[in-house]
């Protein structure tokens, strides 16, 4: 492992993909940290069919600090691993081109990873909307009634961790897992970070790294996210089938639950209407319980149902060959 020092050097990876609306506030979040080390910043930039390329190119012309690096995949796990082998550090601090950090992240992640010698310290996704819409969604995904207890999400008490959001990683700990699995196009990061246990390292989270988050801006967007979010899920405890948990299991359960209690309820017994009335009642309670501006409380039911009844079909439709063979 590195010994740490306060102006220890540090590589930002950045994967960037049609990130134009975003990447020059987000570069720019990196640039203003209050950390003394000098600081590389590495983009991989994905085949963008909007001026994302273009402004990359600018900002490196700008700041010599900037390199960039090609990812004609554009996918997340291989732009991570091409900047990963680009980083002249030997910290690499994750970040995504619609994130933006706060001044002071980087410093205390470096201070975190020196006091508990973690592979890995990472935080909270904090969400925040701007739409009334992302309001909801950014509502429902802080709180355990939308998306299960994780701390990333919900926050909590400093401590070991299964995973954490985004990521500030010793590189020799990277390199030891071989880096990202580029067979995963989704939840990566915890797969990532399962290999780091088992290889011995403590990945760790601490509630005072905060990175704020952009949630979708409409349904189907989110839909297709939190879709993609179950079926990616399935595919994780395939491969670590140790890593079930209730909370994994709790929106396939829901969406069963709901189309056997309909179909139940008109061809055998209208009893079964109960199962769907159940989960009615849930959305119900749970869009009072948690806090949410008033003008984005009449959507959280809608938003509730779509983030876990899309996880949930994900979940129940992924299929095996999802992920090809090593």
């Amino acid at each position: 492992m590195t010994t740490l020092e306060p102006t220890t050097p540090v590589t930002v990876i950045m994967p960037v993909l049609n990130e134009a609306a975003y990447l020059v506030e987000a570069v720019a979040a990196v640039l203003r940290q209050d950390y003394l080390g000098p600081i590389q910043i590495v983009l991989a930039l994905g085949p963008s069919r909007d001026d994302t390329s273009e402004i990359a190119k600018t900002l490196a012309a700008e700041d010599a600090r900037i390199t960039l690096v090609e990812n004609p995949s554009g996918r997340t796990p291989a732009g991570l691993n091409l900047a990963i082998a680009a980083a002249t550090s030997e910290i690499i601090v994750r970040v995504d081109g619609h994130t933006k950090l706060p001044t002071n992240y980087v410093s205390i992640a470096i201070q975190v990873l020196a006091d508990t010698g973690a592979a890995n310290v990472g935080g909270i996704m904090a969400a925040e909307g701007v739409t009334t819409f992302e309001k909801a969604v950014a509502a429902a995904m802080r709180s355990p009634l939308g998306v299960g207890g994780a701390r990333f999400h919900t926050g909590g008490q400093a401590g070991p961790a299964d995973t954490v959001y985004l990521g500030v990683f010793q590189k020799s700990a990277l390199e030891k897992v071989s880096g990202y699995d580029e067979r995963f196009v989704r939840a990566q990061d915890w797969e990532m970070n399962h290999r780091i246990r088992k290889s011995g390292g403590l990945v760790y989270f601490t509630p005072r790294l905060s990175v704020s988050y952009r949630p979708r801006p409409s349904l189907a967007a989110l839909a297709r996210q939190y879709f993609g979010y179950g079926r990616w899920r399935r595919v994780v405890i395939r491969e670590n089938r140790e890593t079930v948990n209730l909370r994994y299991l709790a929106p396939p359960a829901a969406l069963l639950g709901s189309l056997v209690g309909v179909l139940g309820g008109v061809f055998i017994s209208p009893v079964l209407f109960a199962l769907p009335f159940l989960y009615v009642f849930f959305l119900a309670l749970a869009s009072l319980l948690i806090q949410v501006p008033a003008r984005a409380r009449v959507l959280l039911p809608i938003v509730l149902a779509v983030m876990q009844l899309s996880w949930g079909l994900g979940f129940l439709t992924s299929r095996k060959k999802l992920l090809p063979n090593p």
